[in-house]
């Protein structure tokens, strides 16, 4: 057998009559030449072969999460065990043992974004120039390493330098999990695969609980309780690099896990994403210059700064919040464990809705609910000494796990309406960059002097989710209406001005069987939502 599948096989199978399934993308003139030259062993194309049954779909399905999402699952828990253990070793003494005074704490939570900001253009850049099982790994190590060498920084000036790089390594973590989410899942299975991985912010801060309570009590005459803490998570991030190295992937067209039949069938049942595929790792600039003049681009700007300036909030602050409700470190450390897990509930509750009811919108405005009373309760409830107001206080500071479910939903809302592998890059590196400004922003707002109420910065975060509420209102119309000008083209272009979207179908519908002549046939093509005039936006 040879080692690849060349043009003609492509062309043979085509000139064979398997009709609408080999159609522009696998012709020599339009389809990628990575992706017609990736397959490792030469197989003969048949209509089977590129027909998906349903028991066909869900196997591929099954594989590529055992292979893809477990990794992702795992190294994201990881990247945010490593930030959550800064707000749990404040309670066991790293201040005190480091002479952090006034705001220096505050700049140790912001230091880590201000370095993702500045790296998220060259983020963008890697994403697409470098593979993602190098790329991956690379930045794992680094995280790792810079974690494991906390325990060596005794003063302000250290810890920043290291909080810095530990910022550098993480800065293309999030954009390039939501690429490869996009890469390999349907539009109607992404807002559930980004909520596993992207849930582990409550398993982190369960599991993070958990060990510093138990790390807390290790009495060493050679390290403190804080520098155990970041000595155990950095190795176990180093121990992962491996792992990651053996077991990724780099795209479903090279994908390891499948036979060569299953990865051309892995890249059939993508078609409805109408999202583009490339896999030259070149970057259209053409895109990007798309991106900047596209409206919808800025609205997701401004949503990414606003939530993500509260989720800073319960990162950094959550342990000194409780602990301002008069709970000792350990209590506090065991406290925030419930906090875990209803972050973890929520992700996986909204990821669940917003697949049922399919107006991620609407979705997005109800789970802002809670987060507002949260804010109140918090602002408005006294501190009293008699602990009279504690319950409810907890309550409140609960309502802000919603804080995690609202991300879930933005980033999914992102990858369903952003076509183009270079803009959809791009665009998860600005929606990172404007997370890391709302992370910059965010504990800067929380000034030790206000402690224990915090008031200024309560109000503060109550104002920027009262205004969040309304930028998705206006997203939503924007999309709508963006919708309205595709179907005018399709008309002009010998189209309907309705089609189906069987991308948003729970299960996966082949979107030749509409009948409809033609359709389809750009899905690979590398276009852009704008571009692609068969694309259809989610509101």
């Amino acid at each position: 057998m040879d080692d690849k599948i060349n043009t003609k096989d492509y062309a043979d199978a085509a000139s064979a009559g398997i009709g609408a399934k080999a159609d522009a993308e696998f012709q020599p003139e339009n389809i990628e030449n990575s992706t017609r030259e990736v397959v490792e062993e030469r197989v003969t194309l048949t209509e089977a072969d590129l027909t998906i049954s349903l028991s066909q779909n869900v196997r591929i399905r099954h594989k590529t999460d055992r292979a893809i999402l477990t990794i992702l699952i795992w190294v994201y828990f990881l990247q945010i065990l490593d930030k959550t253990v800064l707000g749990y070793s404040a309670i066991f003494g790293l201040r005190e043992d480091t002479g952090l005074t006034g705001n220096q704490y505050s700049l140790l939570g912001s230091i880590a974004p201000i370095a993702q900001l500045a790296w998220q253009p060259f983020s963008s850049i890697l994403i697409v120039k470098v593979p993602h099982r190098i790329l991956m790994p690379f930045l794992v190590l680094g995280w790792g390493i810079a974690q494991s060498l906390t325990p060596l920084c005794m003063n302000f000036t250290t810890l920043l330098v290291n909080r810095f790089f530990l910022g550098l390594f993480e800065a293309g973590c999030l954009p390039l999990f939501s690429v490869i989410t996009a890469q390999w899942y349907r539009r109607s299975e992404q807002p559930v695969r980004i909520a596993a991985w992207y849930g582990t912010n409550g398993l982190a801060t369960i599991a993070g609980a958990a060990l510093c309570y138990g790390l807390g009590h290790i009495n060493s005459p050679i390290l403190k309780a804080w520098q155990i803490i970041f000595l155990v998570t950095g190795l176990i991030t180093v121990a992962t690099v491996p792992v990651i190295w053996f077991r990724l992937s780099n795209n479903p067209q090279t994908a390891r896990f499948l036979t060569p039949t299953e990865r051309l069938q892995c890249i059939e049942r993508l078609r409805a994403n109408q999202s583009g595929s490339s896999t030259n790792n070149k970057i259209s600039w053409h895109q990007v210059a798309e991106l900047f003049l596209d409206v919808k681009t800025y609205l997701w700007v401004v949503m990414a700064l606003a939530n993500n300036l509260g989720a800073q909030v319960t990162n950094t602050f959550g342990p000194l919040i409780l602990s301002g409700l008069g709970f000792d470190k350990y209590k506090t450390t065991l406290l925030n464990m419930p906090f875990g897990a209803i972050q973890y509930m929520i992700i996986l509750a909204v990821a669940y809705a917003a697949v049922k009811v399919r107006y991620k919108s609407l979705t997005l405005v109800t789970i802002l609910v809670p987060i507002l009373i949260g804010l109140v309760l918090l602002y408005i409830l006294p501190r009293t000494s008699d602990g009279k107001n504690t319950g409810p206080l907890l309550v409140g500071y609960y309502f802000l796990a919603f804080i995690f479910g609202c991300n879930t939903m933005i980033v999914s809302w992102i990858l369903a309406n952003t076509a183009g592998t270079t803009k959809r890059s791009a665009m998860m590196s600005l929606y990172n960059a404007a997370s890391s400004a709302g992370n910059i922003i965010g504990p800067l707002l929380f000034d030790a002097a206000d402690a224990p109420e915090y008031h200024p910065g309560l109000r503060s975060t109550l104002g920027v989710y009262a205004m969040l509420v309304a930028v998705v209102v206006l997203q939503a119309g924007n999309l709508v209406l963006a919708n309205r000008a595709q179907a005018k083209r399709r008309v002009a272009n010998g189209k309907p001005a309705v089609i189906v979207d069987h991308s948003m179908e729970r299960e996966y519908v082949d979107m030749h069987e509409d009948g409809v002549d033609g359709l389809g046939q750009l899905a690979f093509a590398d276009l852009t939502d704008k571009e692609n005039d068969e694309f259809i936006y989610v509101y």
